[in-house]
């Protein structure tokens, strides 16, 4: 079965996802890459507030090629997560509710989304034309000068993703592997 989210993603619906579910995200996620994590991570470290509010956000990490016609955005797959892993306990100690990417995350990110309540969801690698069809527009927020990593507002429509880590720290990473081996 398919779980149907709009957003913003509330607590409640982060306590009824368990990883392994499949999911169809609508309303608003916001991007951003290593470089933004990186200044992102070094306002924090300063004290100073970021450019975006990201209390109560999902945040996707992309960086999405050039439009076609008829398109908000051109292919938009999912980047390695695990080079957001340094930044991410900080970012969700602000209050981001979770993060949209690909591949396992480190202990201490599954930790901090199990002490700050919040999900993993993985989109699929290699999808990238498919997952740009579910984005219906998008808004440069900061870093413009980042070029294709700069932080955007996407307005997603049945955008599809797994939840890879639950809230309780329920990780395919971990357990599903172990399903395929003889």
């Amino acid at each position: 079965m398919i779980k149907k989210i709009n957003l913003p993603i509330t607590d409640d619906d982060i306590k009824n996802l368990n990883a392994g579910d499949s999911v169809l995200l609508t309303g608003s996620i916001i991007t951003g890459r290593d470089a933004a994590h990186k200044r992102f991570f070094e306002l924090i470290e300063q004290g100073k507030e970021l450019p975006v509010d990201v209390k109560g956000e999902l945040i996707y990490y992309v960086g999405p090629a050039p439009a076609k016609p008829g398109y908000a955005v051109g292919p938009a797959g999912p980047t390695s997560s695990y080079r957001m892993d340094k930044y991410a306990p900080a970012l969700l100690d602000l209050g981001l509710k979770g993060m949209i990417g690909k591949g396992a995350r480190s202990r201490e990110v599954t930790d901090s989304i199990v002490k700050n309540g919040c999900v993993y969801f993985v989109a699929i690698g290699g999808a990238a034309a498919l997952i740009a069809k579910s984005i219906k527009s998008e808004e440069i927020l900061c870093y413009d000068d980042l070029g294709t990593e700069a932080v955007r507002r996407y307005e997603v429509e049945n955008f599809p993703c797994i939840v890879a880590i639950d809230s309780r720290g329920n990780n395919v990473y971990e357990t599903e592997p172990p399903k395929y081996q003889k």
